[in-house]
């Protein structure tokens, strides 16, 4: 049986320990700062797939090794950043794994070590998908933990003629969080315009500004995000589709839908509808025990919506909306700035935003 050299050990074992904690800085990531059990899992079982070898060789990498006498212990990278945020962090360590693989790629087939040369290969190009989805999400967290407080739709059809970016102008000095614009009136090139002045309106005032199904729109405006019904683009291509900083919602009345979605890759949770409402004749009424249900098992934001006024909302803030979504308890009143100051008040004071 041939001898494997000590270099060759030291090379092993150098690689697969920062293999190990490049996953592990990646785990804790997913795990802590984003909450995300699947991602966790995922990054976890590749960490302990990846270090995995039989007892004898690992005998022989720790009798091999020599920190003391690493020529490399306590050499710095020119340039490298003392301080880092999450993405720097996420980018370095990924490179640090997928550079590792790679060495264990070609190390694996040295003589007597027995390693599967093909297992790191894949692993590496796994890596590849995985960082994309871990930075993508990282990217997004501030645009998602500002999904709180009152989320306004404004829609062409409750407007009743009213300029879209005075309403808009009024909800925002009212307090509201998100705006969405919502139509099926206007023609694209129509709506285009409204929603740059918005767009240009809410990033004046640090307000979250999303377009409700048209991805083009969304697009075209630098929109924060975007959010589609059960009956638009699929969540899985639409988030293809978007910049990895740019949010996705997704309409769900079932916790089936709702789980589909989230592994699709919405971002947040539009549940509803809450009570009957005007606005969508023959809207479902799922009411707040869904929201519940939903909230029990997902961790995604979830947006009640649907019926949703003064004398309720209370209600839908205790089954666990996170953003409480309206059209007509603001659209539906003259004075647009005071309806919703009365609702963000009512949401302040139950501790949501």
């Amino acid at each position: 049986m041939e001898t494997t050299p000590v270099d060759t050990l030291r090379i092993v074992d150098a690689n697969l320990n920062r293999i190990s904690e490049g996953l592990r800085v990646l785990e804790e990531l997913a795990r802590m700062m984003l909450d995300d059990a699947v991602l966790t899992q995922q990054l976890k079982n590749m960490r302990h797939e990846m270090v995995k070898v039989d007892s004898e060789l690992q005998r022989k990498l720790l009798q091999a090794r020599d920190s003391e006498g690493d020529v490399g212990a306590d050499m710095e990278v020119p340039g490298e950043d003392k301080q880092r945020d999450m993405q720097a962090i996420v980018v370095a360590n990924a490179r640090r794994i997928q550079e590792s693989l790679r060495v264990m790629e070609e190390i694996a087939r040295a003589p007597g070590l027995n390693l599967d040369t093909e297992k790191y290969k894949h692993a590496r190009f796994s890596l590849y998908t995985v960082e994309k989805t871990l930075l993508s999400k990282i990217l997004r967290q501030d645009k998602i933990k500002r999904l709180n407080g009152l989320y306004v739709i404004i829609d062409t059809a409750a407007l009743k003629g009213r300029s879209h970016v005075e309403v808009a102008s009024r909800v925002i000095r009212g307090g509201a969080k998100v705006i969405q614009l919502r139509d099926k009136e206007y023609s694209k090139k129509q709506l285009l315009s409204i929603a740059e002045e918005i767009k240009n309106l809410c990033t004046e005032q640090d307000v979250l500004f999303m377009v409700n199904d048209y991805l083009d729109i969304a697009l075209a405006v630098n929109a924060d995000g975007l959010h589609l019904g059960q009956d638009d683009l699929p969540i899985d291509i639409a988030r293809r589709l978007l910049p990895i900083d740019k949010i996705l919602g997704c309409s769900a009345r079932t916790l089936d839908k709702a789980m589909i979605a989230r592994k699709e890759g919405a971002d947040y949770i539009g549940v509803g509808a809450m009570y009957p409402t005007a606005t969508r004749e023959g809207a479902e009424v799922v009411g707040p025990d869904r929201l519940r249900e939903i909230k029990k098992a997902i961790a995604l934001p979830l947006v009640a919506i649907g019926g949703i006024s003064e004398d309720n909302i209370r209600e839908v803030i205790k089954a666990g909306a996170d953003s409480i979504a309206v059209i007509s308890a603001v659209l539906g009143v003259e004075d647009v700035e005071g309806a919703t100051r009365r609702l963000v008040n009512i949401i302040e004071g139950e501790h949501i935003g």
